[in-house]
């Protein structure tokens, strides 16, 4: 749009205004091309253009990764935590995948309980509720009044250390207070790698076919710089990532779920975080779990250790767009720290895997529309020095129907069909 902007400007220029020597000529040429660099080419909204140049315009300390042909690209943001603020396979022109809050963004606001500006991945730690909260202050009920993202997590910039053109490094030492009473003193170093072709079909076991693909994993190691071991009575950390993405009325999550007897795995989903949800938007077979995410009815489910297979997916039919999360399968001891809002029988028994559909409140407002992918890590009873490292990669493809259904098929044990008639 922005050079065909410049041509036809410049031949106006050239054919109304006859110059009357050729030197002239060479002049007026010459001006016009300087005077272009600084048209500034238009993208429309949905596009990566578009969200770079407003997110470089609101974030001065803004991050571009890229790889070598410029097709897929990463924005993150020093000032929101070290956060990949979205992505795109196909250059400036291509859709972005993360979905951003453009009005709070932009209005400078600071908000009490938290700051939703979006980003398709963001760092946080667990628990968010239950006696080992990091969310309520001790002996405070469990209402969204006495709910606060802690600023660390929050609104507080993290350290930039190391730059290249596909890869960052941020580091961070924070002191945090569980509601029981322990203080966690945490150095974390997350890294942000933008994943060539040739590692994502190593990673994904993928035949050797041409792709459209934006791929890129976190590296997350959280330290106890403390001078007390992390115990289980007490409270335990985890790492939490959380990926807000740009739905379509189209979008359907898709959870691959190991088969076994309920008295031995447990349930194939958890769906009580904000009540049951109804079986027209939540689907399940032996071995998958179909998730509608349109961003129209408020509701989150969740996989346990026994069930996961370290893998989350969803496919956008309307934009064709397979995404997948990928993280390590949990150790046979791992446990994971439970979020519920609540004083709770058993603190170690959360989900790996998440999936959020945002929806309308009761009041009528929403934020989104988006949906959420989450990963955590295993409850951390780390000894003073001692250090975990969490893994998340997350993969965009797009392509016709034939080329996401061998991807699919491969990793997610479904056809693109199987997903497109769950609902």
């Amino acid at each position: 749009m922005g050079k065909i902007f410049f041509l036809f400007l410049l031949g106006i220029v050239l054919f109304g205004c006859k110059p009357s020597n050729k030197s002239n000529h060479e002049n007026l040429v010459n001006q016009l091309k300087f005077s272009s660099e600084s048209i500034e080419t238009v993208y429309e909204k949905g596009t990566f253009g578009y969200d770079k140049k407003f997110l470089q315009k609101n974030y001065k300390n803004t991050i571009i990764l890229e790889s070598d042909d410029k097709k897929s690209m990463l924005v993150l943001s020093p000032e929101l935590q070290g956060r990949v603020m979205t992505s795109t396979l196909n250059g400036e022109e291509g859709l972005s995948f993360g979905w951003l809050n453009y009005d709070l963004i932009r209005s400078k606001e600071i908000k009490e309980h938290i700051n939703p500006t979006g980003g398709e991945e963001r760092f946080w730690l667990g628990p968010e509720g239950g006696q080992f909260s990091l969310y309520f202050k001790p002996g405070v009920s469990f209402d969204f009044a006495n709910w606060y993202v802690p600023p660390i997590l929050d609104t507080e910039a993290f350290h930039v250390v190391e730059q290249m053109k596909n890869s960052a490094l941020f580091q961070k030492e924070m002191n945090l207070l569980n509601y029981s009473g322990t203080n966690f003193k945490i150095a974390l170093t997350r890294r942000i790698n933008l994943l060539q072709k040739a590692q994502i079909k190593e990673l994904l076991h993928l035949e050797n076919k041409k792709l459209s693909v934006v791929a890129y994993e976190t590296m997350n190691t959280v330290k106890n710089i403390g001078s007390s071991d992390w115990k289980k009575k007490t409270g335990l950390v985890s790492i939490w990532l959380l990926s807000m993405l740009n739905s379509s009325i189209e979008t359907t999550v898709v959870v691959p779920v190991k088969q076994g007897n309920k008295n031995q795995l447990g349930s194939i989903v958890n769906d009580n975080y904000f009540g049951k949800i109804d079986t027209n938007r939540l689907k399940m077979t032996a071995k998958t779990i179909y998730f509608k995410a349109d961003g129209k009815s408020r509701g989150k489910i969740g996989v346990s250790p026994k069930r996961t297979t370290g893998l989350i997916g969803s496919y956008d039919s309307e934009n064709m767009i397979l995404t997948i999360l990928e993280i390590p399968e949990p150790k046979e001891n791992d446990v994971y720290v439970n979020s519920a809002w609540e004083l709770q029988d058993d603190p170690y028994s959360g989900d790996v895997l998440n999936s959020y559909n945002d929806g309308k409140l009761e009041d009528g407002t929403q934020m989104g529309p988006f949906y959420e992918l989450e990963s955590s890590s295993p409850a951390l009873a780390l000894a003073v020095g001692e250090s975990y490292k969490h893994i998340q990669r997350i993969y965009h493809f797009k392509g016709n129907k034939d080329v996401l259904n061998t991807i699919t098929l491969k990793v997610l044990k479904v056809s693109i069909e199987e997903i497109q008639g769950a609902f």
